[in-house]
Formats: C-alpha cells, sequence, structure tokens
C-alpha cells in the first residue's frame, strides 16, 4: 500500500513500489525503445533493483541483480547503454538494526561496468575496475569513454589499521577509461595538496582534505563537491592533466562535517546550486549532537579564478542567493523539522547531466531534504529563491538499516526528476515514490 502524505503542495503521488522489500537509495534513469526504467543501488542490501516506469501509476521492479557479499552498493549511474555500480568498504552495523557486515571480512572495492545495450532489464557484467581500500562513492558517468570516479584506494586508509581511531574517508578524483570495458584503464588523477599517504598530514586535517563526489564533467569542466575545502572546478579539456581554476570554501560554522556534499550548474545559465549535507540528528544549537545550520547556496561561476576582493571589488565565484529553510505547514503537530526523527537539511539534488532522459531546468531546482521529503525551489529570479511545492510522506513502519540512529521516521535521501516531469525519490526503509508536480 502506498504511504499517504503528510504534507504537500503543488506535489503529488503518482505511483509507489516497496521494491520487494529492498528498499532503494542512489537512482538512474534511462529510457530505450520507448520503455522508462529506474535503476536502484541499495542501502542495506548487496544489490541492485530494476524498475519499469513506463507507466508511473503502476512502476514494476522487474529484477533485482545480487552484489557481492559483505559490499556496500549504493552508488549506481546509467548512461550510453552501461551501468557503473560502485562497491565500497562496508560499515558495521548493528544486527538488530539491519544487516551486520564487517570490513574485517572479505569485501569488493572500486566500480562494475555492465552492458545494458542487450537487454536494459538484464544486465552483463563486463568489467570491473578494482582499487581496494574504500573502493569509491559517488562516481559520475553520462556516457562516454570516461568514468569520473571518487575513489579511495588501497594505500589512501592512514588509519585502516588502528580499530581505536575512525578511518578517514580519503577520496580523491580519479578519471577512468572504460573503452574497452573488460579492462579499465586508469588515465589521470587529482587529489587536494595533503591527501598523498607520503605527505605528512595530521589525521584532523585529513578530514579537511577529502573529496565526497561527485565530479560533476560537462564539456571541458568537472565541477566537484570537496567536503570541507568546498567547490572546486577543474578544467579537463586535457583529460590526462586536470587542472584546477577555483576553490570555495564556506568556512567552519555553516553544515556539517562532510562539508559541500553537492556542486552542480544550472542548465543553460552560469550559475551552480552548492549544498551541505545534514548529518546530526540534533538541533543546530545541541553542540553535541547537531550540525550547524545547512545550506543550498546559488553561485556565480562566471569568472573562473579564486574568489577574493581587490580593495572593495570582489572577483571570482560568489553566493548569489540562498534557499530558505524548509518549514511544516500549518496542519502538523511539529513546530519545525528539528522536532521531527531523523536528519533535517539537504542531501541531494536532481542532477540534469546534460542527458535527454533527465529534467533541465533554470527555473526549479528539485531536493530532497531528509525528514522534510522533497522541496521544490523556484529559482527563475536567483536572488530571491523561494519554495514553491514540497511533498512529506507519513514515517515508515518497518526498519531495514540502522539509519536514522535515533527514532524511526521518513528520511528521503535521493531524488531525480525524468524529462516527462515524474520525480523519483527514496527512503531508505521505504520502497520507490513517484512524484508529479503542478509547477512542471
Amino acid at each position: 500500500m502506498a504511504p499517504e502524505a503528510t504534507e504537500q503542495r503543488n506535489v503529488s503521488l503518482v505511483g509507489y513500489t516497496d521494491l520487494n522489500d529492498k528498499p532503494g537509495f542512489k537512482i538512474a534513469i534511462d529510457e530505450v525503445g520507448g520503455r522508462w526504467y529506474v535503476y536502484l543501488g541499495s542501502m542495506w542490501h548487496r544489490g541492485w533493483s530494476i524498475v519499469d516506469v513506463t507507466d508511473p501509476t503502476d512502476p514494476e521492479t522487474v529484477r533485482f541483480v545480487e552484489g557481492p557479499d559483505n559490499t556496500t552498493t549504493k552508488q549506481i549511474q546509467v548512461a550510453d547503454g552501461k551501468m557503473i555500480t560502485g562497491l565500497e568498504r562496508p560499515s558495521t552495523a548493528d544486527p538488530e538494526r539491519g544487516e551486520a557486515t564487517d570490513w574485517n571480512e572479505p569485501y569488493e572495492a572500486g566500480a562494475s561496468i555492465w552492458d545494458l545495450e542487450a537487454d536494459p532489464t538484464d544486465p552483463e557484467l563486463l568489467g570491473q575496475y578494482e582499487t581496494g581500500g574504500r573502493g569509491t562513492h559517488r562516481n559520475f558517468y553520462n556516457g562516454g569513454d570516461y568514468v569520473f570516479m571518487c575513489a579511495s584506494p588501497e594505500g589512501f586508509e592512514p588509519t585502516i589499521d588502528d580499530r581505536s581511531t575512525k578511518p578517514v574517508k580519503n577520496f580523491h578524483l580519479r578519471i577512468v577509461d572504460i573503452s574497452d570495458p573488460s579492462d579499465p584503464t586508469e588515465v589521470s588523477t587529482y587529489m587536494y595538496p595533503g591527501q598523498e599517504p607520503d605527505e605528512d598530514t595530521p589525521q584532523g586535517d585529513l578530514y579537511n582534505r577529502y573529496f565526497h563526489g561527485p565530479a560533476y564533467a560537462m564539456d571541458d569542466r568537472a565541477y566537484l563537491s570537496y567536503g570541507r575545502v568546498g567547490m572546486i572546478a577543474l578544467d579537463i579539456s586535457d583529460i590526462e592533466n586536470p587542472t584546477q581554476l577555483y576553490e570555495v570554501g564556506f568556512g567552519n560554522a555553516l553544515g556539517g562535517y562532510n562539508g559541500v556534499h553537492s556542486f552542480i550548474p544550472i542548465p543553460g545559465t552560469d550559475l551552480a546550486a552548492v549544498n551541505s549535507e545534514a548529518i546530526l540528528e540534533g538541533r543546530p544549537r545541541d553542540h553535541e549532537n547537531g550540525d550547524p545550520l545547512g545550506y543550498t547556496f546559488l553561485v556565480d561561476v562566471s569568472e573562473e579564478i579564486d574568489p577574493g576582493f581587490e580593495n572593495v571589488t570582489h572577483h571570482g565565484p560568489r553566493v548569489i542567493g540562498s534557499m530558505p529553510v524548509p518549514t511544516p505547514s500549518d496542519n502538523v503537530e511539529y513546530d519545525d523539522y528539528f522536532d521531527k526523527p531523523g536528519r533535517f537539511g539537504p542531501h541531494n539534488q536532481h542532477h540534469p547531466r546534460g542527458e535527454d532522459t533527465r529534467f533541465h531546468s533554470d527555473e526549479y531546482l528539485v531536493m530532497a531534504y531528509f525528514n522534510a521529503g522533497i522541496r521544490v525551489f523556484d529559482i527563475s529570479n536567483p536572488t530571491a529563491p523561494f519554495e514553491a511545492g514540497h511533498y512529506v510522506p507519513e514515517p515508515p513502519e518497518h526498519r531495514y538499516g540502522p539509519r536514522p540512529r535515533n527514532e524511526l521516521g521518513t528520511q528521503v535521501e535521493d531524488v531525480a526528476v525524468d524529462s516527462r516531469g515524474y520525480i523519483y525519490c527514496t527512503d531508505p526503509n521505504r520502497g520507490l515514490f513517484v512524484l508529479e508536480s503542478d509547477l512542471f
């Protein structure tokens, strides 16, 4: 049975599937021969779901592709007849609150490359890029020969053998040529100074120097969400020698410790939408259990130099707009979303990716906001954006995994919009929601 909405405005439910009790996480979209498919990574299960959404009112799970044991399989990209699935080192979970994994046991790390041309519902494994270490996280692929991987290979884990210390997320960019999918080959690497294992960098500083991903690659530019370093743009016109154009940091008094989560250019403009990720579940004034306020900014990136002032004149990228903090409807019992279980704040944006199957807009920004559900912002006037619609589903009734850490509640994690205008979103303790909006 489809969940009810606790709040909605200009966004409504079209269809729902429980994914056969295998909740999805990251979302990819494709259209083949007039049929539409959603591909999903899994947060708590080892593998990937394929859902036929040709009829959005009746989404049908047509296959679950089993993944490797004891391996995190939550990341997925689909384009150009290929499926790229991230393979990550597992994290230990409480077996009473979800499937237990253990990084002391064998696991796979890197990314798998699959063929979808023969049958978009039955992927054929073509090859695997092996990294060891933590593997890959938020990769980027929108067709062609190159996958832009967010990788933390073997040798980049300075605390992996010290179980008393939390391992550092030492991810960086690796550009991998998959023109021969059976033999994927690294062609270049970008990492921020201090990330090399042999550099004498204090462990605390390493937390400030990791790539969260993706490297959103369009034309000869790649836009990197680089954690607490901030947002970084690269010139990739020479794919073997990516060079940094600029970096923009937002300090340590905003957002969670993951820093910049997404840095996505807005189609047809010289603007980008940049957001943090809510991590902790407490209020901002709770210094032990809450993050500083999360943010979603519109940034003018027309000047590709490091930002700064010359006397009173500013040069380089600049913040020109900020999304308002979502607030609940009048008909609910909570005064703000910090009153609800789970995390509140920005997470994933819809990624246009330059693909014909995806929604492109310079008027609307569609985002997943954890316990505040889906939020649609009107950015047609980028200096005065406002919320134009939202959809917040009722809380799930069954826990599949350890998040939220405390009381079970709604946690909308990812969102993608197809070119027909249908909005897809996931909750790791729910299935796949198909929504539509009166706005577009």
